[in-house]
């Protein structure tokens, strides 16, 4: 029997507003823990993607989390081009595709609000499903993904969703070699997700932490680099 890959298919870099990974970091954990395949999934972003991929071709898919316009979110795999925040729905789904790409739906309940709309939304578009999300703390979350994508006969697989190097590999999917969306597509259908380790609640916490510090490092004024009157040395 061929040698099944180990396939995270969800992870941040600091391209993320509220991950604290750099793209060199992620390659080097990546390897670490035994990774074959890590999809670099940054919010609205593929930079950190594409910076990773320059440092390990082999192992690196290039994706993007993608936030649409009534809140749902999406993983597209194996992008070319950015896809824009704030579309609907189907535009997402559409854009993947015109690139060739693969539509996965991350942690499909793990939502405070509407989840259960915001589920069906997902599912009915996505071509695999994530029903481990080691972020999910809540075990009915990934309970109910897994059930539903059994329901619907949707490929089952897995990711960190890691924001911090440590989090890289608590979850991720078994699956035989691919090279390609197209490869992946069908390895995903006999996918093996495994959860080794779940992530608590206070990295949560961490994240939004680090999202508020960016955003205040961004509105709050500069010093100003030029010395002032007392600093100058009077002659």
């Amino acid at each position: 029997m061929d040698r099944l890959l180990r396939v995270d298919l969800h992870s941040h870099t600091h391209h993320s507003p509220d991950a604290h990974t750099s793209p060199a970091e992620l390659v080097e954990r990546a390897a670490e823990v035994g990774l074959d395949r890590v999809a670099v999934t940054d919010h609205g972003e593929i930079q950190g993607a594409l910076e990773a991929r320059s440092l390990d071709p082999a192992r690196i898919i290039v994706g993007e989390e993608i936030r649409c316009r009534c809140g749902t979110e999406f993983i597209g795999l194996f992008l070319r081009e950015r896809v824009p925040t704030g579309l609907a729905a189907r535009e997402v789904a559409e854009r993947v595709a015109d690139q060739g790409g693969v539509l996965y739906a991350p942690h499909p309940y793990a939502y405070p609000r509407r989840a259960a709309s915001r589920a069906a939304t997902a599912l009915e578009l996505a071509e695999a499903v994530e029903v481990f999300n080691a972020r999910a703390f809540l075990p009915a979350w990934n309970r109910k993904a897994g059930r539903t994508a059994l329901r619907m006969g949707l490929p089952r697989c897995a990711g960190s969703d890691a924001h911090f190097p440590r989090e890289l590999g608590r979850a991720y999917s078994l699956m035989p070699e691919f090279r390609s969306a197209g490869e992946f597509r069908d390895s995903a259908r006999a996918s093996q997700p495994v959860l080794e380790r779940v992530t608590g609640p206070w990295m949560h916490i961490a994240s939004a932490g680090l999202k508020l510090a960016r955003v205040c490092r961004e509105f709050l004024p500069r010093p100003d680099p030029r010395p002032s009157l007392g600093a100058v040395e009077k002659v």
